[in-house]
């Protein structure tokens, strides 16, 4: 059966390949450099396991990533037309990236040659894992026969229950992208302090900090149960991504300790879907960022 319209999101949603092609997601990738000249787009001329590889073996460099272009998104969004699909395209925060603006030009582009067809693009206020919960509930809706109007109005009550929650491995890559001050990069390094950080309307906000690795995990944990708590809402009632850069090893490691926890709390949980943290975010919080993103369900509320 023919859906109401399709789904366009760029590549900081960080969704898994079988996820995008299960859920019938398009997805108009980032670029990423590591000299500031020579740009591969992230997932097709470079892929993750190389990209953080990279920064592992050379912490002192500091990669860089770019939007896609107007004609980026005017590609998928023709590939649509021509099937006379209306579009529903979602992007990242506008307050961490231009891409966005470019999916607007490429819609102003749109409609000289396909007049009749409808484009809508949502700031999704988040990035990675929130903006891939957030693509998830949108499909969602499609799936279930939604209008594009009616979605658009739904997401817009659901931003606000949207969250990113994480740690990093150190804060070099914070610094190094202004987010943090000198002193407080130093002293973190030598007290070995590892931030709490939430992301909540587009912008970053500090949670706290724990003393070692196993200490902040454990907090990242603590703040997902407190924002169930806080909503009166269990994991089942959202959608939840776990997500990490590097380190698979630890990323498992730490699902396990999530889903014991959660199941304590809660009782029976459906497992929570791991992702990668693609390189847009990767860029500006390091090879060992670890974390939730997390949105509330639509037919739960």
């Amino acid at each position: 059966m023919k859906k109401n319209f399709c789904v366009i999101s760029d590549g900081s949603c960080d969704l898994l390949d079988d996820i995008v092609k299960k859920r019938e997601i398009d997805i108009v990738h980032f670029l990423v450099s590591f000299d500031g000249c020579q740009y591969k787009k992230e997932g097709i001329e470079i892929n993750l396991d190389e990209f953080y590889q990279r920064m592992v073996d050379d912490p002192k460099t500091y990669p860089m990533t770019a939007a896609p272009s107007p004609q980026d998104f005017y590609t998928l969004f023709e590939r649509r037309a021509k099937e006379g699909s209306d579009i529903l395209c979602i992007c990242i925060s506008t307050k961490l990236s231009s891409s966005m603006q470019s999916a607007q030009i490429a819609k102003e582009m749109l409609k000289k040659a396909y007049p009749d067809i409808r484009v809508e693009i949502l700031n999704s206020l988040s990035c990675t894992l929130m903006q891939g919960a957030y693509v998830l509930e949108v499909c969602r809706l499609r799936d279930n026969g939604y209008t594009l109007d009616e979605t658009i109005k739904v997401m817009q009550k659901l931003i606000q229950s949207g969250r990113i929650l994480f740690t990093v491995g150190n804060l070099d890559y914070l610094y190094h992208g202004g987010r943090i001050g000198k002193v407080t990069s130093v002293a973190g390094t030598f007290l070995n302090v590892k931030p709490l950080i939430t992301l909540e309307d587009g912008e970053i906000h500090s949670s706290g900090i724990r003393r070692g690795r196993r200490n902040s995990l454990n907090g990242v944990i603590e703040l997902l149960i407190s924002y169930l708590k806080e909503h009166c809402c269990t994991p089942d009632d959202c959608t939840i991504l776990i997500g990490y850069c590097h380190d698979t090893e630890e990323a498992e490691k730490f699902r396990a300790m999530t889903m014991e926890c959660l199941k304590k709390i809660f009782g029976t949980v459906s497992p929570l879907p791991l992702c990668r943290i693609g390189a847009t975010i990767g860029v500006h919080a390091g090879p060992y960022s670890i974390g939730y993103g997390l949105i509330r369900r639509s037919d739960r509320i």
